[in-house]
């Protein structure tokens, strides 16, 4: 209680940073047993928060928007000075390609003014099982459909995808070997990664394909190319990206959406992009329909205006617009050791 009084009451008049201590009572919530008191380092600032991972590199945390409903993608202002002081940048968009891949791309870079050199596709094995409708071999091999889905859907914005195909100890090294062949047939890199257990060491090959990209590409950087043009109507802007990247046959409007888009049209808030609300476990507006759907209407039930954000949301299927947090947060097993020591932070740690 002393040091925690002590660092509660720093003068932080002329400090740049702002630090917060979080004592053991948040990382009691739902649970029943007393927990270590841990002193969380976080750097506040309204230009971007400079953070380090476990190995010392350095990373901006700025923004973090979920992808499903919201745009799921770093700030603007955290990517252009990663780019003014690293020489390689890596950002994060959430979910599938076609979430938040999509709105990195047709709503931050447009925004931005800028255009990544190539994309990483985030792969389990167990995620194309569940895609292919059971575990196994089997299931994996039609689980590779949704993954040939989604690099097609990289494709269409003119870029190639290298595939990071995480790593998890249970898992059969055959199912690892099927994906990376699969992956060869297709001219596509791909790399193991174990980054979340091993930190740095398990993500060289994948950092080594990515750079192999970044080369191949460097004398002829890709262009911007979006699915659709701003001053087009906003049915046209939802149909480029559901029939593109979903596999829509169509976007339909309820009466209250079509009305909301008229009155949006007419009050001059006509050339925004689209933001897609939609549920991450399917390409489809369906959770249950995994793999590769056949074609389908794509329902939008409302429509939001984020005049400030500068997008339309459209709801399409049923989704909740406020995400949940899981029953057991990691935040519960982030701990300090007996040598003052911050844990937790790895998987398995």
């Amino acid at each position: 209680q002393g040091e925690r009084d002590v660092f509660a009451g720093r003068d932080l008049h002329a400090v740049d940073y702002v630090y917060v201590w979080a004592d053991g009572v948040h990382f009691n919530v739902r649970l029943d047993e007393e927990r270590l008191c841990c002193l969380v380092i976080v750097g506040v600032r309204t230009d971007g928060t400079l953070v380090q991972d476990s190995e010392g590199g350095p990373a901006f945390v700025h923004g973090g928007p979920f992808a499903n409903v919201a745009n799921g993608c770093s700030s603007v202002l955290a990517t252009r000075m990663a780019l003014r002081y690293a020489d390689e940048v890596v950002t994060e968009a959430g979910f599938g390609f076609e979430l938040g891949g999509e709105k990195f791309l047709d709503i931050k870079c447009r925004q931005a003014g800028l255009w990544p050199r190539s994309i990483v596709l985030v792969v389990t094995t167990q995620a194309l099982e569940a895609h292919g409708g059971g575990t196994g071999p089997a299931a994996l091999a039609r689980g590779l459909a949704h993954l040939d889905r989604q690099i097609a859907n990289v494709r269409a914005f003119g870029l190639k995808p290298v595939v990071a195909l995480n790593v998890f100890a249970q898992v059969p090294d055959a199912l690892y070997a099927h994906v990376e062949a699969h992956c060869a047939e297709q001219g596509i890199a791909v790399a193991r990664c174990s980054g979340f257990t091993s930190g740095g060491s398990g993500a060289t090959a994948l950092a080594e394909r990515v750079l192999a990209a970044l080369d191949a590409n460097e004398d002829d950087p890709p262009q911007p190319r979006f699915l659709y043009d701003l001053r087009a109507p906003y049915i046209d802007k939802l149909n480029a990206v559901a029939r593109t990247l979903y596999g829509a046959s169509a976007v339909s409007l309820s009466s209250s959406a079509e009305r909301e888009l008229a009155r949006l049209t007419a009050s001059g808030h006509d050339a925004l992009r689209v933001c897609i609300a939609k549920t991450p476990l399917s390409l489809s507006t369906d959770a249950d329909a995994v793999g590769v759907p056949p074609p389908f209407d794509a329902h939008v039930t409302q429509v939001r205006l984020a005049a400030g954000a500068g997008f339309v949301v459209a709801l399409m299927g049923s989704i909740e617009t406020m995400p949940g947090l899981p029953r057991d947060p990691a935040a519960h097993r982030v701990h300090l050791d007996a040598d003052g020591d911050v844990r937790g932070l790895m998987q398995n740690e």
